[in-house]
């Protein structure tokens, strides 16, 4: 029995400080810390903004449409599109865009096997000479100052900053809407740790390295939370500017978002701990408790909830106290299950079937890992585009 309560006790503990006890707490660290972060002044270095396309069609005109609107010296600005092996007009289109804006550097970087969006970020980062590479996502629109914000952040100790992505269609749809009010908090939560000195994820929308600092990941990782935590174990800040904004729209149906989040727990057995070395609180001060604390308990929440579910049903024959949070466990499953099949639009609702949703598709994230089911690419969630 001791060792049920153990386990009992123990899987509460992380759903109750991934959900709550860290968000409040980091929320309260903010008020207590007072750091900014400084801006470099009359900073103005070679920049390459790099879209990795894999068949857009539907958004790569207006993507480079977009990014030609940025406000930077366009003698120090290259563009490059890296096609993962699209096979549908993308390449054409990028193609035409070039011949009709020769004044403007841009290239297409043809990447001959698809291997995911990673890898033809590697493939492309060789070809750059710049010193920082801005890269965004296909479908996410920079706003017109958002690669002089990204620039102005590049201290000698930052080696990548982050930007914030706005949903362009948050209140298009209940799947839309509630992604919205999770990422509004997880952005606030953001702002604080890279104040204080290290975020532990970035944003694949809008984001930018130092090239001297590029490096190689594999090609089934992802920058948004491989670089933040590489530059962190190795002496560097990876932090926010939030002034530098992104508009994307986001999922606007279950099954977009769905399958995107199983797609984000493609390595999350690694994320939980990737290294033992985040451990030394003495050697990385805050960022290990922003790991433990962001990262690690909010990727055991699907090992929790099945320890603790197995653990409660054990544990009603020593005691009849442990009916209640069974039943308060079953209760909020049913919620999700029924708002699914009647389509109910309530806000305490709304989040309870999008809390379950992300639980059950980091469970099935882990299945495919085991199974070796999980892929470096994915299909694109067409209500995004």
């Amino acid at each position: 029995m001791i060792l049920l309560l153990i386990l009992f006790w123990a899987s509460v503990f992380v759903i109750f400080w991934a959900n709550i006890g860290y968000p409040v707490s980091i929320i309260i660290l903010g008020k207590i810390i007072k750091r900014k972060n400084k801006k470099v002044k009359n900073y103005e270095p070679t920049v390459t903004i790099m879209i990795v396309a894999h068949n857009e069609e539907k958004v790569i005109k207006a993507k480079l449409e977009n990014v030609l609107k940025v406000d930077y010296p366009k003698e120090k600005l290259e563009i490059v599109v890296s096609s993962d092996n699209s096979t549908d007009s993308t390449n054409d289109i990028v193609e035409t865009f070039i011949k009709k804006h020769k004044k403007n550097n841009i290239r297409l970087f043809k990447v001959k096997k698809r291997k995911g969006k990673t890898n033809a970020q590697n493939e492309a980062a060789k070809t750059i000479k710049s010193e920082i590479i801005v890269m965004t996502d296909a479908n996410a629109m920079l706003d017109r100052s958002a690669v002089k914000e990204l620039v102005s952040s590049f201290d000698k100790n930052v080696a990548y900053v982050t930007g914030r992505l706005i949903y362009s269609n948050s209140k298009d749809s209940l799947t839309s809407n509630t992604e919205n009010t999770y990422w509004d908090l997880d952005t606030k939560i953001r702002d604080i740790e890279s104040r204080i000195q290290t975020i532990t994820a970035g944003n694949g929308a809008i984001y930018a390295c130092k090239k001297s600092e590029y490096h190689d990941f594999r090609s089934i990782e992802c920058h948004d939370s491989s670089m933040p935590l590489y530059y962190a174990l190795n002496g560097k800040r990876a932090i926010a500017n939030h002034n530098a904004i992104a508009y994307e729209k986001a999922g606007e149906n279950d099954k977009d978002e769905f399958k995107r989040k199983i797609r984000m727990s493609r390595t999350i057995l690694r994320a939980m701990l990737p290294s033992v070395k985040i451990l030394n609180i003495l050697k990385y001060k805050w960022y290990t408790y922003f790991y433990l604390g962001h990262r690690t308990f909010r990727y055991s929440l699907w090992l929790s909830h099945i320890v603790l579910l197995i653990t409660n049903i054990l544990l009603i024959k020593y005691s009849l106290f442990y009916t209640i949070p069974l039943a308060i466990q079953l209760i909020i499953y049913l919620i999700a299950v029924l708002k699914y099949l009647f389509r109910i639009n309530n806000g305490i609702i709304n989040y309870i079937s999008y809390y379950c949703m992300t639980v059950l598709a980091q469970f099935i994230g882990v299945l495919k890992i085991i199974a070796r089911k999980n892929k470096p690419f994915w299909e694109k969630a067409e209500s995004t585009r």
